[in-house]
C-alpha cells in the first residue's frame, strides 16, 4: 500500500531523512518508531506532500505520488502531531465543512466516530483541551473511509481511557482491510497495536520486522541471588557488574550451567519493547 523508496530530506545542510526504504503491506497497522527528532514526521510530510523531498520515491497503492495526484490524497487519512483549524467554528460545524469536501456522505461516519471518543459537538474548536482537539483531529482523518491512514503521534492529548478505545478503533479499522501508518516515540503503543514496526534513528531504518519477531529473538534479563556469582558468570561468559544481567543464548544451556551450583534467588525475565529498542540503540551508537 505504501512504498518508499531511497527518501532523502535536507534541511539545509541538516540530513533529516537519509536514504530511507520501506514498505507497508496492505491491512496491516505498521508502527514507525524513534524518539523525537529521529525523522518521523519528516518522513511523513513527505509523503503527505507538505514539504518537498530532496531527493527518493513514494508510492501509494503503485502509484506515484505527486503534489497533483488527487486520487491519491483521497485515499489517505491524516492526523498530524499537531491539530491545527479553524478556531471559531464549533466541533459541529468543522466536521460539516470537512464533509464538503467529499461529492459523497461522510458525515454519518464522522457522527458515529465523535460519539464514540465522547466528544462533545457544540463546543467552538478554540475551547477544546488537547484532548479534546485530537479527538476532533481523528474524526476528521478517519470519516471519509480513507485505505490508508497515517497517523502522527495520535495518542499524545488523550487520557488512557480514551487511548484504549482509539486502539480498538483502529483494530476495527485494520479488520476492514485499511492500512494504517502509526508514527510513535511511546514503545508501549507498539505492542498493542502493531503488525510490524521499523525502527528510526537520525533519519536512517535501523531495524525492520514484525513485531513478534523482534522481541522474540532478543534476550531476557537474568537476576541471581549466589554465593557463587562470579564463578557463575565466568561459566556464562557475562561481563556485567551487578547480579542482573542480559542473556541472549539456549535457556536450556543457562539453567544446566545454573544447576551446578547453590542458587539463593533466581528471576528470569522477557525483556520490555522498551528494553529491546535501547539495546538496538546502544548497538548502534
Amino acid at each position: 500500500m505504501l512504498k518508499i523508496e531511497n527518501l532523502t530530506k535536507y534541511y539545509g545542510n541538516l540530513k533529516a531523512v537519509d536514504n530511507l526504504s520501506l514498505e507497508v503491506k496492505k491491512g496491516e497497522i505498521f508502527g514507525f518508531i524513534g524518539p523525537n527528532g529521529a525523522g518521523k514526521s519528516t518522513t511523513i510530510k513527505c509523503i503527505m506532500n507538505q514539504i518537498n523531498k530532496t531527493s527518493g520515491k513514494i508510492y501509494i497503492d503503485k502509484e506515484l505520488v505527486t503534489k497533483d495526484n488527487y486520487k491519491i490524497k483521497e485515499m489517505i487519512g491524516y492526523l498530524p502531531s499537531e491539530v491545527h483549524l479553524y478556531t471559531d467554528y464549533k466541533v459541529i460545524d468543522m466536521i460539516k465543512y470537512s464533509d464538503s469536501f467529499y461529492s459523497f456522505n461522510t458525515l454519518d461516519k464522522a457522527l458515529e466516530l465523535a460519539n464514540y471518543l465522547e466528544l462533545d459537538l457544540d463546543k467552538k474548536v478554540e475551547d477544546l483541551s488537547l484532548g479534546n482537539l485530537k479527538k476532533l483531529g481523528i474524526v476528521l482523518a478517519l470519516m471519509h473511509n480513507p485505505e490508508l491512514i497515517i497517523l502522527d503521534e495520535p495518542t499524545s492529548g488523550l487520557d488512557p481511557l480514551i487511548q484504549e478505545k482509539f486502539y480498538m478503533l483502529l483494530k476495527k479499522e485494520k479488520e476492514r482491510g485499511k492500512t494504517i501508518f502509526f508514527s510513535t516515540h511511546i514503545l508501549s503503543e507498539v505492542k498493542k497495536v502493531c503488525d510490524s514496526v521499523a525502527l528510526l534513528k537520525d533519519g536512517k531504518i535501523l531495524k525492520k520486522d514484525k513485531i513478534e519477531n523482534i522481541i522474540d529473538k532478543h534476550s531476557i534479563f537474568v537476576t541471581i541471588k549466589s554465593n557463587s556469582l562470579e564463578e557463575i558468570k565466568d561459566e556464562l561468559s557475562i561481563k556485567e557488574e551487578g547480579n542482573k544481567f542480559l542473556y541472549d543464548k539456549n535457556i536450556n544451556d543457562l539453567l544446566m550451567i545454573l544447576s551446578k551450583y547453590k542458587i539463593d534467588e533466581l528471576l528470569i525475565e522477557e525483556m520490555e519493547l522498551e528494553d529491546v529498542f535501547l539495546n538496538y540503540y546502544s548497538e548502534n551508537l
